[in-house]
């Protein structure tokens, strides 16, 4: 008389398990790269000129998009500088300067993963006006 085996789960359940617990690993992989190039600037500055354009884009993720016209010579061609603004607050303050010439400051942030977080690496948290 042979004893019954015990019971296990099938094969096919074991490995759905891994497959499910390597795709939560990767999934949390991807979530903390992403807060680490979001929290870490690869660097910071401010540039001043007139902003030209800036308007609120995206599908799911709304953020505010805008160009900096830099003129270092009046009738020279500008230079674009394209940013992007995350903070509402700063956005609203951008608006109102519109026309006025500006000063920037802004963090760059290499290696976003998309462009749900703007669609430039230069974030810009504050403007002031430039007499």
């Amino acid at each position: 008389m042979s004893s019954p085996m015990p019971a296990t789960a099938p094969r096919s359940s074991k490995w759905l398990l891994w497959l499910i617990g390597f795709i939560i690993l990767l999934g949390g992989l991807f979530a903390g790269y992403t807060w680490l190039v979001l929290r870490w600037s690869y660097s910071s500055g401010e540039r001043a000129g007139y902003v030209q354009k800036f308007s609120q884009k995206g599908w799911l993720c709304k953020t505010w998009e805008g160009e900096l016209a830099i003129v270092a010579i009046p009738g020279s061609m500008p230079e674009i500088f394209s940013f992007t603004v995350r903070d509402d607050r700063v956005a609203a303050e951008i608006n109102a300067l519109m026309g006025k010439r500006v000063a920037l400051s802004y963090d760059q942030h290499v290696g976003v993963p998309s462009t749900c977080f703007g669609e430039t690496g230069y974030y810009v948290d504050r403007i002031h006006s430039v007499e």
